[in-house]
């Protein structure tokens, strides 16, 4: 008994994911990226315990990473200004807290 057709259906969920993560990517709704990062970790941990395609499923598998991973260089593109602007954020704050604290230790 073969297990492909619940093995391709499982990439394609993941696939799916990968694409409503894009989509809340490119709105800039980093909240929903998140959570559908958690979907997208479980559905491909549940992976793991898969063991063999036919060579026909590797193909439809192929393609089917290939949009994933596409999606996945995509969202890392728009996540790239975001990140870039909480870093700077971070480091004012990290400037902010020196500032206090050099001033508050000559005040004492």
């Amino acid at each position: 008994m073969s297990h492909s057709p619940s093995i391709l259906r499982q990439y394609e969920i993941i696939a799916g994911i990968s694409q409503r993560m894009l989509a809340e990517a490119r709105a800039n709704n980093w909240d929903s990226v998140v959570d559908l990062g958690e979907q997208y970790h479980d559905a491909v941990e549940s992976l793991r315990s898969i063991k063999e395609l036919s060579t026909e499923d590797r193909q439809a598998r192929k393609e089917v990473l290939t949009k994933i991973l596409d999606d996945d260089a995509h969202i890392r593109m728009l996540a790239a200004p975001e990140l870039g602007r909480l870093s700077s954020l971070l480091g004012n704050m990290k400037r902010q807290q020196s500032v206090l604290h050099a001033y508050s230790s000559n005040a004492s």
